[in-house]
């Protein structure tokens, strides 16, 4: 069997209602039930260990730009209401990569199309609804920090690599 190392997880990902639609998207899968079992999974909502509160504006990286650009201060994320709240994701990033390298997490499983969780899709900033390509602020910061990203559709892929099958 691969490495013992744990997995942070998005809190919606595990039935917590913490989007800030105030809902859940919860991911059933027998690997995560195991993993539960055997105390690997770390669980984070980003936005909420900044203080945002649920429910909560939605919001967007601004300019169809990445999580990356947000961390060296080239984009900003804005809520639909208008508000620039760059400075909480960016404090929601940190504490994600502080908890992920406080409790050993190797890997992160978060869900795609967030502001801050995403890995692979992001919306485009203009709250049209359209996705580009893209990574959240919290996914671009932990990626550089050396932990393994895999987006909520990729489990069976994560599995096989932190597994071994």
């Amino acid at each position: 069997m691969a490495a013992r190392g744990k997995i942070l997880v998005s809190a919606c990902l595990m039935g917590h209602a913490v989007r800030y639609d105030g809902k859940a998207k919860p991911l059933r899968h027998a690997s995560l039930d195991r993993w539960r079992a055997e105390g690997r999974l770390v669980t984070i909502c980003p936005e909420m260990s900044a203080g945002m509160p649920v429910p909560r504006p939605p919001a967007e990286i601004a300019g169809g730009r990445s999580g990356g650009d947000v961390l060296s201060g080239a984009a900003r994320v804005v809520e639909a209401t208008g508000g620039d709240i760059t400075e909480g994701f960016r404090q929601a990033a940190e504490n994600a990569l502080r908890l992920a390298l406080e409790t050993g997490c190797t890997h992160a499983l978060l869900i795609d199309g967030s502001p801050s969780c995403g890995s692979h899709m992001i919306y485009d900033g203009g709250f049209s609804g359209r996705k580009h390509e893209g990574e959240g602020v919290a996914a671009a910061l932990l990626r550089r920090n050396g932990i393994r990203v895999f987006a909520d559709h990729e489990i069976e892929a994560l599995a096989a690599e932190i597994d071994g099958s």
